[in-house]
């Protein structure tokens, strides 16, 4: 298989993706065979291992240098770990590249000052020489490294070479050796991981490791933690969670501070913290730089839809940025040049642009397109422009995709007030215009006022607005939320009308049924005139004693009539189960007034900075019909 930003797709196949399955183009649609990255070193003498920062490929190179000294694996070789960026400076200071005069000075400082032995190995093919980080070179260097890496390893060709590299560097040809990708971790291998780390954390209290490890992955497997798993089959990421979660036992409140740090480390401190020093267009530019121009591609391209954009297109986008800075260049075509060897620089240096396929580009995780879109929303340099940029997230309350960067958004503004009334606005808006989607929600407004213990009203509005589009999802609600006695046998009743909607008339035991559900509700019911209603309604059916023909005939000539009955009763004295006969049109205006509505909430209940005020303002007008939102604006509660 070939690596997968070589493979070709067309755009189009790529834009229906799915968020989880955003970051595996090239290893999850068609899922290419993976092997364990020791036999893949046992079946190739020479080896590129490719992969994004921080995915683990120095770490690998060194776990073949440990395993090959204590001799379990490839045994009868020496094992020689060079880094490579030291190796082009060593040699651009003596002007020559020579990886034997290089290995030979290593060999003198740790002991062994015969040449000869060095020769010896080489020609009897007994050196595992590992190759660190080509993509880390200095572009001056690049060209001489290549040539003294081939020439080496033509002459010395019974020997094992493995060399690593970033996958966005792979265009550094290497005749004659094997490209492998790192794939992210499994499942099982980020268990592991995370076992291994929080035990080593806690040295010396095994137990202590161990229960941390499983509270780690018993919260990471929580539906809403989806992201984070994503990011976590990076080791980079991984260590990131593993730290910030061992503090408290719980991720981040607010996950724009686990992205921040994981970009920070992307986007400087994780080149810092090797020693690395680039040497391309993009190195004068500050992190602040980085930042907006990263924020400006993002919100571009989220804004149309955009996940994966080919290359020119992203170039034009890093020229229209390169264009507004003081020391703009003017040239167009000088301007091209720069915009490509930029584009270049970020998916080498950071893995945040990734080519996904040949000339198709995205970022390397939604999480981060999302982030960055956020990100440019509350950067807007001025009230005014905040405002706008406020206005153009809201008009986007009705589509999925941009339920995360709402959620980023409201998590990243110092005060969240006016996204959050912008956003009640734009959902009240929804279904303003419709009269009887007006009247439905005047019902459930209504019909709420009549329980008398319900712990918050909304709750309430939102239960039966539930109830009548859907009672199995609404009883649900109330025997998990336990709330009022009410709300409960309404949702029995529901329940009880739905089942009773369905053709059992070959069914003669059901008739015993049927008196059995109206005796479990008949133990709910505290209105004496429902209870008798009820129980009359129940002596209607026949005794299941009766002759089959006899049931038959009562089921065909009374049923029907028997159930509008037991429907009309539960409407007048429950005021529930009324035939709103919705069109296709206001079902899914009404969807997506729910699902803004969710959208809302969980807005509010994720740690943002809302006053009070405001947050008991809008939950208490949540689902509200209009006329009663003006009627409370007229009071001026």
């Amino acid at each position: 298989e070939e690596i997968a930003s070589q493979q070709w797709f067309e755009i189009a196949n790529l834009q229906n993706l799915k968020p989880t399955e955003f970051d595996r183009i090239g290893l999850g649609a068609v899922e290419q065979p993976q092997i364990p990255g020791m036999q893949a070193v046992e079946a190739y003498s020479k080896l590129r291992v490719l992969g994004k920062p921080g995915v683990g490929k120095t770490t690998f190179l060194k776990h073949l240098a440990i395993q090959c000294n204590r001799g379990e694996f490839a045994t009868y070789q020496v094992p020689i770990f060079i880094a490579l960026r030291d190796f082009a400076e060593e040699g651009r200071e003596n002007g020559r590249f020579s990886l034997l005069a290089y290995i030979r000075e290593a060999l003198i400082v740790a002991g062994v000052s015969n040449p000869s032995v060095l020769e010896t190995l080489l020609q009897e093919g007994r050196v595992l020489l590992l190759l660190d980080g080509m993509d880390e070179v200095l572009n001056q260097d690049s060209i001489a490294v290549l040539r003294e890496i081939r020439k080496f390893s033509e002459k010395y060709h019974k020997n094992q070479f493995v060399i690593s590299c970033r996958t966005a560097a792979q265009k550094l040809q290497l005749p004659g050796f094997t490209d492998v990708e790192i794939a992210p971790f499994t499942q099982a291998q980020v268990t592991t991981f995370a076992q291994k780390w929080f035990v080593a954390f806690a040295q010396r209290n095994l137990q202590l490791g161990q229960n941390q490890s499983k509270e780690f992955m018993h919260k990471l497997d929580l539906p809403e933690n989806w992201q984070f798993r994503q990011l976590v089959r990076t080791p980079l990421f991984l260590h990131l969670a593993c730290w910030m979660f061992q503090g408290e036992e719980k991720f981040p409140a607010k996950r724009t501070e686990f992205y921040k740090q994981g970009l920070d480390l992307l986007l400087g401190k994780w080149d810092e913290a090797k020693g690395i020093d680039r040497d391309d267009v993009y190195r004068d530019f500050r992190l602040p730089q980085k930042l907006r121009l990263l924020s400006q591609l993002a919100a571009v391209t989220f804004e149309q839809g955009q996940y994966f954009f080919e290359q020119r297109i992203v170039e034009q986008y890093i020229e229209e940025y390169l264009q507004t800075l003081p020391s703009a260049i003017l040239e167009p075509e000088e301007l091209q040049l720069e915009s490509e060897a930029m584009l270049k620089a970020i998916e080498a240096q950071h893995g945040i642009l990734i080519e996904r396929a040949r000339g198709i580009f995205s970022f390397s995780y939604l999480a981060f397109q999302e982030y960055f879109t956020a990100r440019k929303i509350v950067a807007s340099h001025n009230l005014r422009a905040l405002e706008q940029a406020l206005g153009g997230l809201v008009s986007h309350i009705t589509d999925p995709h941009w339920r995360e960067v709402f959620l980023l958004t409201v998590a990243m503004l110092r005060s969240a007030d006016g996204l959050v009334q912008l956003m009640k606005q734009q959902i009240d808006a929804l279904v303003a215009q419709d009269p009887y989607l007006q009247e439905f929600l005047m019902w459930a407004s209504q019909k709420s006022q009549t329980i008398p213990s319900s712990p918050k009203i909304a709750t309430t509005r939102a239960f039966y607005l539930a109830l009548a589009q859907s009672s199995h999802t609404a009883a649900h609600f109330a025997l998990a939320s336990t709330l009022d006695q009410g709300m409960v046998l309404d949702a029995a009743l529901e329940n009880l009308l739905l089942e009773f909607a369905t053709d059992h008339s070959q069914d003669f035991a059901y008739v015993n049924a049927c008196s059995e559900a109206l005796n479990n509700i008949l133990v709910m019911v505290l209105d004496a005139g429902f209870y008798k209603s009820l129980q009359q309604l129940k002596n209607q059916l026949p005794p299941p004693s009766q002759s089959r023909e006899r049931l038959q005939a009562w089921w065909q000539q009374n049923y029907a009539a028997w159930v509008e009955q037991l429907r009309a009763m539960i409407a007048n004295y429950r005021n529930i189960h009324h035939s709103w006969e919705f069109t296709p049109e206001q079902q899914q205006v009404l969807q997506r007034y729910y699902d803004a509505n969710q959208l809302l909430i969980d807005c509010l209940n994720s740690n943002c900075e809302v006053t009070a005020t405001i947050r008991q303002e809008i939950e208490a007008t949540l689902l509200l019909p209009q006329k009663e939102l003006e009627d409370r604006e007229w009071q001026g509660d």
